[in-house]
């Protein structure tokens, strides 16, 4: 009889330091995530830093300069500026639309049958490298665009948001489905029963009160438009010039540090690390404007 007590004592010393060896490995997994970051983050906010501080580089002219010659000391990131926000506003304009009308499609019109071959394609489109995306834009957009506004180069702007546009598309209609899905069928039956049709149910009731989830899924597509390299590359044309029309040829940020990272040393590196930073503070500008809406959908 005296051995029950003992044993029941070991087994609950056991459990309790499997607790707690699960809990310090999951602390130690967080902690390492966050330390990732820093290291990051602190990383390339020292490199980027260098010239302005320490050799004297402004900042004004870095920012709102327009000539990016390396080996003439001149390193001037308006253009690139210029076209990361064009070709990030344009996939925008063209991406959201389509995306947030095939997620109220699938979420409250398609039958099942449907939405089970279409949602599953869509989440696909998310797993297919960039770089495939650049290939299909180089072969099959490009050469159109060419053909068909005459174009001595179908490398260009207009490419590039149509590129992205298609990248944003499994984001933006995977969250927004999951939002729309989200809003409690009360709210539908009671706009039906007052006598409103389904699509005045759908655009006045169910997406006014997704409108959180909405604005996410615009957010975080808006983040993998700008951060996006390898597809931009094959479709940018790689212009230093401030843009002026969709057919012109453009050099957004995280193409001129993919173009030029392997071979720049000193301050030419240094320069590509500030590029880094300027748009980091974009990504950053991002995920406060995401947080504001999250908070905001909260209350």
């Amino acid at each position: 009889m005296s051995r029950q007590p003992v044993e029941i004592g070991k087994s609950n010393r056991r459990k309790y330091m499997y607790e707690k060896l699960s809990s310090r490995l999951f602390q130690l997994c967080a902690l390492l995530s966050v330390i990732s970051l820093l290291l990051i983050v602190g990383f390339v906010f020292y490199k980027g830093s260098l010239p302005f501080v320490a050799d004297g580089y402004s900042f004004i002219d870095f920012i709102f300069g327009d000539d990016w010659v390396p080996s003439e000391d001149k390193f001037g990131i308006f253009p690139m500026i210029v076209a990361s926000i064009f070709a990030t506003l344009g996939a925008l304009i063209i991406g959201v639309p389509i995306g947030l009308f095939t997620a109220i499609f699938l979420a409250e019109i398609a039958p099942k049958s449907i939405a089970k071959i279409i949602s599953p394609a869509v989440q696909l489109l998310a797993g297919i490298p960039s770089v495939l995306y650049g290939v299909f834009g180089l072969a099959i957009i490009v050469p159109f665009l060419q053909n068909n506004l005459n174009l001595a180069k179908g490398q260009s702007l207009l490419a590039v948001i149509l590129v992205l546009a298609i990248m944003m598309l499994p984001t933006i209609v995977t969250v927004a489905e999951t939002a729309i899905r989200a809003v409690p069928k009360t709210y539908r039956e009671g706009s039906l029963a007052l006598g409103a049709s389904q699509i005045g149910t759908i655009f006045k009731v169910v997406v006014p009160a997704a409108k959180s989830g909405i604005m996410a899924a615009i957010v975080l597509g808006l983040g993998r438009a700008i951060g996006e390299t390898m597809a931009v590359i094959l479709v940018a044309g790689n212009s230093l010039v401030i843009p002026t029309s969709l057919t012109d040829s453009v050099r957004p940020l995280t193409t001129n540090i993919a173009l030029e990272m392997g071979y720049a040393f000193g301050t030419h590196q240094e320069m590509l690390f500030a590029t880094g930073i300027v748009l980091f503070s974009f990504i950053l500008i991002l995920n406060f404007v995401l947080a504001k809406i999250s908070a905001k959908g909260g209350n």
